[in-house]
C-alpha cells in the first residue's frame, strides 16, 4: 500500500483547521458533531465518560508507513515514551517499524504483547539495575550507553560466552527544540557524552575494550518538537567526524547512525511543522556527502519518531464543568487539566479546543480552558476563541492529544487517568481503561 508522506494527508477536514493539526479521518457533520474514524466523539463521550483520550488507529497507521516511505533505507523505530500500549505496540510491529524504550515497564509491555525483542532499543540516562536485568534477560537488540560508568556495568551483567550490542549516546553540541526544557543535544546535561570535552572519544576506546560488547554505532538526540531540518544535517557531520577518528585510532568502522527523535508537529492552526521528506532527503545527502568526506562507508541511519506518529492520531475530549468571567478573562473550566495533560504547565505548550456535539450561532470570545486541580498553573489553553454562549455540560476536543499526555499523566487530587479509545473504520474500542478510586485505594497498604 502506498501512502503520502507526511504533510499533509487530504482527506477531508474540519472547517476550522488546516489539514495537519486534526487527523485525516475528521469529518464535521450536522449540529456541531466531529467525527474521527468514522465515530463522533461526543458519541464517545457519552460511552465512556470524560476527560478521555481518542486515537485514530488509521492515522497511527499512515504515520507509520509515511516514515517506511521517506526513509526505505533505514530502520524507523518508535519512540515509546511518547505513548505506550500493547494494541499501540502491535501496530507499530505490523508496520513494520522498530521501537525504542526508556525502561524495563515499556520493554516488558512491548516483548510480552509479542514485539520482536531484537528490534528494541533500550534507552535512558541512568538506566536502573532492573532495566539492565530486563534488557538482557529479554535479548534487548541495543542498549544505549549513556554515561562511562553504564560501560562497566552492562558488561559486567553480560553472561559469559554472550555478547550484547551497545550503542554510543553522543552530545553533538547543538541546541534544538521547542523549550529549553525538551534540548537534550547540547552541553551541560544530564544525557549523553559530549563531543567537545573528549568524552564521546573516550568511552568509544572503553566500549571497544570490553570484549563483552559490540559497539555497533553512535546516537544522538537532539531534542524535541523540532521544526528545522539544519539540526539534523549539522548532527550528521559532527557524529561523521567521531565515526572517522575511530576508524583512525581503533580501525573499527561503525555500521550504525542514530539521528533521534524530536520532529515536531503543529499544535495549533499556522504552527510550523517539521518538513518529513525534506529531512530524509536533506539527511541522506549529508549523510552520503559526509562519508565520502571521511572516506567511510554509508552507515545503517536509524530514526526514532514518536510525537509525529502518534500526536497528531489523539484527541482530548472534556466537558465543560463551570464558566467564570473576571475583569481581565473567561475561564472555561474542564473535567480534566495538569493531571492529564501536564505540558502546558511544564513547558508552555499552547493547543486549539473547539466546541463539539452542537453548533453554536454565538459570536466567539477569547477565554482561557483551564483544569479542575489546586495549581494556578492548571491552564490547558490560554485566549483561544470559544463560543460565548460556551456553559456547563458543553464538550470540547483538544487535538494533537496522542503523545506526551497519557504517557506522563498522574493522579493528582486522586483523579483517576484517562481511558483510550481506539476508532477506526466506524468501529471504536476501548485500549486502556480509566483508573478508577478503587485503582488508587488498592495502592494505599498503609492501614
Amino acid at each position: 500500500m502506498t501512502v503520502t508522506a507526511l504533510p499533509p494527508f487530504t482527506a477531508p477536514r474540519p472547517a476550522d483547521g488546516p489539514a495537519s493539526v486534526w487527523p485525516a479521518s475528521t469529518v464535521e457533520r450536522p449540529h456541531g458533531r466531529l467525527e474521527v474514524g468514522g465515530v463522533a466523539l461526543d458519541e464517545i463521550a457519552e460511552g465512556h465518560g470524560t476527560p478521555v483520550y481518542v486515537l485514530d488507529e488509521d492515522e497511527v497507521r499512515a504515520r507509520c508507513r509515511a516514515y517506511r516511505d521517506a526513509f526505505p533505507e533505514a530502520d524507523v523505530h518508535y519512540a515509546a515514551k511518547a505513548f505506550l500500549c500493547r494494541a499501540l505496540a502491535h501496530w507499530v510491529d505490523e508496520e513494520g517499524l522498530g521501537l525504542d524504550v526508556c525502561s524495563a515497564g515499556e520493554l516488558e509491555l512491548a516483548v510480552t504483547t509479542g514485539f520482536p525483542a531484537e528490534r528494541i532499543l533500550l534507552h535512558g540516562n541512568a538506566k536502573s539495575p532492573d532495566d539492565l536485568r530486563t534488557a538482557l534477560r529479554l535479548g534487548v537488540g541495543r542498549i544505549v550507553i549513556d554515561s562511562p560508568a553504564e560501560i562497566a556495568r552492562i558488561a559486567a551483567a553480560v553472561g559469559p560466552g554472550d555478547e550484547q550490542k551497545v550503542m554510543l549516546r553522543v552530545t553533538p553540541g547543538i541546541s534544538a527544540g521547542g523549550h529549553a526544557k525538551i534540548r537534550t543535544g547540547s552541553d551541560d546535561q544530564k544525557f549523553g557524552l559530549s563531543l567537545r570535552d573528549g568524552h564521546a572519544q573516550h568511552a568509544v576506546a572503553r566500549v571497544l575494550g570490553q570484549p563483552r560488547l559490540r559497539l555497533t554505532g553512535l546516537h544522538c538526540h537532539l531534542g524535541s518538537q523540532i521544526t528545522d531540518v539544519k539540526p539534523y544535517l549539522v548532527a550528521v557531520r559532527r557524529l561523521v567526524g567521531l565515526m572517522a577518528r575511530t576508524r583512525d585510532a581503533h580501525g573499527v568502522v561503525l555500521p550504525e547512525l542514530d539521528l533521534g527523535g524530536g520532529h515536531g508537529i503543529p499544535y495549533r492552526p499556522g504552527d510550523p511543522a517539521l518538513d518529513l521528506p525534506a529531512l530524509a532527503r536533506r539527511v541522506r545527502a549529508e549523510l552520503v556527502e559526509s562519508c565520502a568526506h571521511a572516506g567511510l562507508p554509508v552507515p545503517r541511519l536509524i530514526v526514532e519518531p514518536g510525537r509525529a506518529i502518534t500526536g497528531p492520531a489523539g484527541i482530548a475530549v472534556y466537558r465543560v464543568l463551570a464558566v467564570k468571567t473576571t475583569p481581565e478573562r473567561v475561564f472555561v473550566a474542564v473535567d480534566g487539566g495538569m493531571s492529564d495533560n501536564p505540558r502546558p504547565a511544564l513547558y508552555g505548550v499552547r493547543y486549539a479546543p473547539r466546541l463539539i456535539g452542537r453548533r453554536s450561532g454565538a459570536a466567539p470570545m477569547r477565554a482561557t480552558v483551564v483544569g479542575r486541580h489546586c495549581e494556578a498553573g492548571d491552564v490547558l489553553a490560554e485566549d483561544v476563541p470559544l463560543p460565548a454562549d460556551v456553559h456547563p455540560g458543553d464538550l470540547l476536543a483538544l487535538p494533537a492529544a496522542g503523545a506526551y499526555h497519557l504517557s506522563m499523566a498522574s493522579s493528582y487530587n486522586l483523579v483517576g487517568r484517562p481511558p483510550v479509545v481506539a476508532v477506526s473504520g466506524g468501529n471504536s474500542r476501548l485500549l486502556v481503561r480509566r483508573e478508577t478510586l478503587e485503582d488508587l485505594r488498592a495502592r494505599d497498604v498503609g492501614l
